[in-house]
């Protein structure tokens, strides 16, 4: 086992997106990032300040999700969101692409998609984009990362953990495959366990996105 890999926690964005989560459920959520160090903690719009808050000095990233889960909004509607984001306390911005766009072989939407939420952010926030790998093709993901890629975006991400599929060791390496050293890889969604965590990081993948950090963190044990 490698050095890197025994610090698991530093690479996971400890995530709680469902629809019905309380107050209570997201104080618990920043209260176990803090225990274990995570990278950050990913949340919905509506509780990126409150994080922020409870983050507040404690060396975890506040982080959220914009045009979640379906990607389907307009740039100008992702870009409004993720500028409201960071004015609330995000420092790291997770934005789905336009699935629906890259079906139906308009890059050009794509690109201005991805480009609209990277000027929204430029300087005061990292951003990753969810290609939604379970949805694409293999020559859709190639082609959506490099979209991602000469928009500036900092990662790509596989999942939101929300449509038919999560990440998958084979989506994780030819994501890295095409960004090449330089951009992050986060793999989201279904990464539960010790083993799933480690089979992503020696993919390629330079983030984890879980709401099983618990479970992760104990089998590093």
């Amino acid at each position: 086992m490698s050095k890197q890999i025994e610090n698991i926690s530093k690479y996971i964005d400890h995530t709680y997106l469902k629809p019905e989560a309380s107050v209570d459920d997201i104080r618990r959520i920043c209260d176990e990032a803090k225990k274990y160090q995570t990278a950050s903690v990913c949340v919905n719009p509506s509780y990126v300040k409150f994080v922020a808050e409870q983050l507040e000095g404690s060396g975890v990233t506040p982080c959220c999700v914009v045009g979640f889960p379906l990607g389907a909004t307009t740039p100008e509607a992702k870009a409004f969101e993720a500028a409201d984001a960071v004015k609330n306390g995000a420092r790291e911005v997770d934005m789905v692409i336009n699935v629906g766009a890259i079906k139906s072989g308009d890059w050009d939407l794509v690109q201005r998609d991805i480009e609209a939420v990277v000027n929204a952010v430029k300087g005061k926030a990292l951003l990753k984009v969810i290609i939604e790998c379970c949805l694409l093709t293999d020559e859709e993901k190639v082609l959506a990362c490099k979209a991602a890629k000469a928009a500036g975006a900092d990662f790509v991400k596989t999942s939101t953990g929300f449509s038919t599929g999560g990440a998958t060791v084979a989506d994780v390496r030819l994501m890295r495959e095409t960004v090449g050293p330089e951009m992050g890889v986060k793999a989201s969604g279904g990464v539960r366990t010790y083993e799933d965590a480690v089979a992503m990081i020696e993919a390629g993948a330079s983030r984890i996105g879980a709401s099983s950090t618990n479970k992760i963190v104990a089998g590093a044990l």
